[in-house]
């Protein structure tokens, strides 16, 4: 079953760099971002965590958990942190996921329920493990996206899309193309002229389906 936005996420316990958790009890009441990896130890993804862990402070603002998956042990989690600290110039405080036997991966559909990790791998042979996924509070899936291996994702990006899910989900508002905080959002056609009205004060009608406003300090 493939998992689609505002379903439930999968609850797993695994061993993490951090030591074991259960996914949503280490959720709790905040919003958290799980990125994923086919390997330890591979170019992209050390430049990845590096930038993950330079945002710390952005994470802590918004009241969101960040954690690292790999289909790698935690020994070597630990060794491949070093790394990254290094490149990034900072202390890696997030924990990362040691998903060794898959599960995971399968149980966020990464990848395929037959898979399997050969003697030798390479990066290639979990090369789909390469996934952003944003919970929101409640425990469901409030955006998903999926990268190739010779890509870097953009979490600069990835902090712009939770900010408008923030503000959309908080706000009972929509946010249109490339929106940053601060800037207009959209009103959602079911809410009625004389309802916008009171919620909003003045707004910009450029079509009876597109309304602009901002929002109420």
């Amino acid at each position: 079953m493939s998992l689609r936005i505002n379903d439930v996420v999968p609850d797993f316990e695994a061993d993490t760099s951090q030591g074991p958790i259960r996914f949503h009890e280490w959720i709790g009441d905040s919003w958290a971002i799980l990125f994923s990896h086919p390997k330890d130890f591979t170019p992209v993804c050390t430049t990845e965590f590096g930038a993950v862990a330079k945002l710390s402070e952005e994470w802590k603002k918004r009241d969101t958990k960040v954690i690292g998956i790999s289909v790698d042990g935690v020994e070597d989690h630990k060794k491949w942190i070093n790394d990254i600290a290094s490149f990034a110039s900072c202390n890696v405080g997030f924990p990362i996921i040691a998903d060794e036997d898959l599960k995971v991966a399968k149980l966020f559909d990464m990848l395929p329920a037959d898979a399997y990790l050969p003697d030798g791998r390479t990066p290639a042979d979990s090369a789909t493990v390469r996934s952003v996924f944003i919970i929101g509070p409640d425990k469901q899936l409030k955006l998903s996206m999926t990268y190739p291996m010779n890509v870097g994702r953009n979490f600069a990006e990835v902090l712009r899309a939770l900010d408008a899910l923030q503000t959309a989900n908080g706000k009972g508002v929509a946010t249109p193309a490339d929106w940053t905080t601060g800037e207009d959002v959209i009103i959602p056609p079911t809410v009625s002229n004389e309802d916008a009205k009171a919620k909003f004060g003045e707004y910009e009608t450029i079509f009876p389906y597109l309304r602009r406003a901002k929002l109420p300090k």
